[in-house]
């Protein structure tokens, strides 16, 4: 193919031209693979009763350090354990309970922190506030108007271990056993319960809050364990170091207020 002929003044002003575009496009590059080398992100696994009050948390987190995010994934404890075990790139697991954590380190999934503990909560039982249902106490589950009661799969999630609790201590198993509603997360029975679609459920007195003109909250529930979260690092996170720090951060007086204006109670 024939190139076409550019007189020399012609050439020049091309090759200069060419030569600024180039500049520009490599000043582009250095500046960008400079703000890659700069920016870090820590990535957090936590359980979903955690959510908003994590997230401004976290917001605070960036606010004192400049270049560095936080990622956040919600979900069960023991769904979110089962992610650091598949290999998800995640640096801080915060589960809702002791039991999770220590599985973890078990596996050495997790390093071990003998204070991880920021954040207390409570179990309530909950009630579609549409139904004019006549419970008033966790006993009155053994009802004929009571069909269904969501909660947590005991076997795999934090608040249906701690609802078992409290269930055994009264010694109502076998009656709720057989009418239970299993999931896999909190959140899951709040909506089913708003909806509604159960008679009753059982969730964190913190969850209330983003239901609350559709679930009337029956009782304040006693477990046998504390319901507290830990957060620990996880032995696989490339940034072992950012990971503590935060951790640090939620057991800092920042971070508890936060907590403790979402309704969590202070270890």
């Amino acid at each position: 193919m024939t190139q076409p002929f550019l007189h020399p003044p012609a050439r020049r002003l091309m090759a200069r031209l060419m030569a600024r575009l180039m500049a520009r496009l490599m000043a582009l590059l250095l500046a960008s693979a400079a703000c890659a080398a700069g920016a870090q992100t820590v990535s957090v696994a936590a359980d979903s009763s955690l959510g908003g009050a994590l997230a401004a948390v976290a917001r605070d987190f960036e606010a004192t350090r400049k270049g560095v995010a936080v990622k956040l994934l919600l979900g069960g404890s023991a769904a979110m354990l089962e992610e650091v075990a598949r290999g998800s790139a995640i640096d801080v697991l915060a589960p809702a309970d002791a039991e999770t954590a220590a599985f973890g380190v078990q596996r050495r999934l997790l390093l071990p922190d003998l204070r991880s503990g920021f954040a207390m909560n409570q179990l309530v039982l909950v009630v579609p506030a549409v139904l004019n249902l006549p419970v008033q106490r966790l006993s009155d589950l053994g009802r004929p108007e009571v069909v269904r009661v969501a909660m947590g799969d005991y076997t795999r999630e934090a608040a249906g271990r701690y609802a078992r609790e409290a269930i055994n201590a009264q010694r109502l198993w076998p009656a709720v056993q057989r009418k239970a509603v299993w999931v896999d997360d909190v959140r899951e029975v709040l909506a089913l319960v708003a909806a509604a679609d159960v008679e009753a459920g059982f969730v964190y007195a913190t969850d209330v809050g983003a239901a609350s003109d559709r679930v009337r909250v029956v009782e304040t529930l006693r477990t046998t364990t504390p319901i507290r979260y830990p957060a620990h690092v996880v032995a696989a996170s490339p940034q072992a170091a950012l990971a503590r720090e935060f951790i640090a951060y939620l057991r800092g007086e920042p971070a508890r207020a936060v907590f403790k204006r979402f309704g969590f109670g202070l270890p």
